[in-house]
């Protein structure tokens, strides 16, 4: 009995710990207006094989913004902005760098794809750098989540979950107060004061 109440008090704090920890970044997301992010880390998804093996179609990764974007060496895979809606996750395989202009320019290549991108990418393009963190085919999840059903999902089944839970809870306190109520018809000891 004390094993599941503690299970059931670990469960209460996890699910607390879950929701803080989402709202968090939810509202840190909308704040920056940005994408999805986690404490200063853009999540993004792969929806192509172009970065196949390292990093597997459909995952998610974490890209971190900011900084000098003129700092990436070649082996760096950076994340860049090829139009206004698209973005890209490529490795440098050369650092371009015009000695008269003083411009630099990355010469980006999918592990995976047979030849360098067509464009060398300007440093103003780039939006992040690879941190090495991927999460395999969670990238799916996401992608559905962005949708008007994905939302509306995500928001309607967590919600019916902790509505049963809290409705089990109720129950099982319930059912312990009546099971401490003592019986009116028990016969009740005789006492007599000394």
């Amino acid at each position: 009995m004390r094993i599941r109440k503690w299970l059931g008090n670990a469960l209460t704090v996890l699910m607390v710990a879950a929701f803080i920890t989402v709202a968090g970044s939810v509202v840190m997301s909308k704040t920056s207006g940005n994408g999805p992010n986690f404490y200063g880390y853009q999540l993004k998804t792969v929806l192509s094989g172009s970065m196949e093996p390292s990093i597997p179609t459909g995952s998610i990764v974490a890209i971190k913004p900011g900084g000098d974007m003129t700092r990436f060496a070649a082996g760096d895979v950076i994340t860049f902005r090829a139009d206004e809606q698209k973005l890209i996750t490529h490795r440098i395989v050369e650092v371009i760098s015009n000695e008269q202009t003083g411009q630099l320019l990355y010469r980006t290549k999918g592990d995976n794809n047979d030849a360098a991108d067509l464009e060398p990418v300007d440093p103003a393009n780039v939006t992040g750098v690879y941190t090495g963190f991927t999460v395999p085919y969670i990238g799916y999840a996401l992608n559905f989540a962005g949708t008007k059903l994905g939302n509306v999902t995500l928001l309607i089944i967590p919600g019916v979950l902790l509505f049963l839970y809290a409705l089990a809870s109720l129950w099982k306190a319930i059912s312990g107060l009546e099971d401490k109520k003592p019986d009116p018809n028990a016969a009740q000891p005789d006492t007599k004061a000394p």
